[in-house]
């Protein structure tokens, strides 16, 4: 931009933050697919190795579409720095592996998404970091599980699949008086419904698969935070390499553009359908932040600009009436990813959270009978008839 010191609305800096034109002056961002770059002289080479000198070395860790895409987040989620991973899950890896060392101890919120649960349980404790569970909106239960030796808090909020809400200032004063670091998983909001570092939170965790990109394209996360933290981040990836490819970083800085408008559509059909099901008969509960009974409703009201777009409610009859639901709908994917222009049906107990124990699945409150919607774009009449059909089979 011109006028780089000039403080711009969200929306402005969605679509022009981070964009540098080239010599060429393109108007849309370029994409660099390099997997090296070279060097004036063996000393400017030395000097950017060592990192004396800014400059672009080797696109695992220094591209400019990817450093567009960092700056572009990095002002949306009013952060120091973003650092760009290869997935959402690879930001979670990139966050413990960066600031943990043997012997530390991490406090989760119990119902975080599956495959962090496996990464806790199944691989990080082999480095002998210890976690505990809690759950995400017992306050007490995270203050009683404090240590000696904790170091992080991680939660995600609203947390998949149930809608639950963290009191992201109240854990915040936890974890200082701890001395531990706030870990927030803002997938579910993005920047545009939530801003975890505004509620204390010291690092937000994305995974840009979902609505940042927004049509189900490319895979890809992020990190952000302070510079001091983020520059220990970074240098995990330069290290490990799970970092994002300047393809997909493209794509990621289209999605920026429209996030804003797609998150307030999303958010505005999930209203709409979540009032629907809670008025079915062949539904028996329905978990969204949106709704009035909701528990964590004037909280969300509080943190959140809107609710989201994921809805999740229980029918009688177990696994087998939940699957026969999804399996009667017509238009709906049947797919666990979610954040698509294209509405999105779930079983979580068999597929999201499927490799959870069935004692870590009545932890987090995973029924057989729940079923997860990630609603779309498409109109939302068509939405309800699709699932309409499903309903009708019990």
């Amino acid at each position: 931009m011109k006028n780089k010191d000039k403080l711009f609305h969200q929306d402005t800096n969605a679509i022009r933050g981070g964009y540098e034109p080239t010599h060429e002056n393109e108007h849309s961002e370029a994409l660099f697919l390099t997997s090296s770059y070279v060097f004036e002289s063996a000393e400017v080479a030395a000097k950017s190795f060592s990192n004396e000198i800014e400059a672009n070395v080797y696109s695992r860790y220094t591209n400019p579409t990817v450093r567009s895409f960092e700056q572009r987040l990095a002002l949306m989620e009013e952060a120091e720095q973003a650092v760009a991973t290869s997935s959402g899950m690879a930001a979670s890896l990139a966050v413990i592996m960066a600031l943990l060392e043997t012997g530390d101890h991490i406090i989760c919120s119990r119902d975080v998404f599956g495959s962090t649960r496996i990464l806790m349980d199944k691989y990080i404790t082999k480095f002998g970091v210890e976690v505990t569970y809690v759950p995400l909106t017992d306050l007490t239960a995270w203050q009683s599980a404090v240590q000696p030796n904790t170091k992080m808090f991680f939660c995600e909020t609203p947390s998949n699949p149930l809608s639950e809400i963290a009191d992201l200032e109240a854990l915040s004063q936890i974890s200082k008086q701890a001395q531990a670091l706030l870990v927030v998983d803002n997938c579910f909001c993005t920047p545009v419904l939530q801003k975890p570092l505004q509620w204390g939170a010291d690092i937000v965790v994305h995974s840009a698969t979902k609505y940042i990109d927004g049509q189900g394209r490319a895979l890809g996360g992020a990190v952000l935070g302070s510079a001091q933290l983020m520059d220990q981040v970074q240098g995990f990836l330069r290290a490990a390499g799970p970092t994002m490819s300047p393809f997909n970083a493209w794509i990621f800085l289209k999605g920026l553009e429209t996030l804003s408008l797609r998150m307030k559509a999303h958010s505005a059909s999930a209203n709409a359908l979540a009032v629907w099901l809670s008025q079915h008969s062949k539904v028996t509960k329905v978990f969204f932040a949106g709704l009035p009974d909701h528990p964590g409703h004037s909280l969300a009201k509080k943190q959140q600009t809107d609710f989201g777009a994921v809805v999740s409610f229980v029918v009688e009859g177990g696994r087998e009436a939940a699957w026969k639901v999804i399996d009667a709908t017509q238009m709906l994917s049947l797919t666990a990813n979610l954040g698509d222009a294209k509405t999105t049906i779930v079983h979580p107990a068999t597929t999201t959270h499927g490799r959870l124990s069935d004692e870590s699945l009545a932890d987090a409150g995973i029924e057989q009978g729940l079923i997860r919607i990630a609603v779309g774009l498409e109109d939302l009449g068509d939405i309800q008839d699709d699932l309409e059909l499903g309903l009708s089979q019990l």
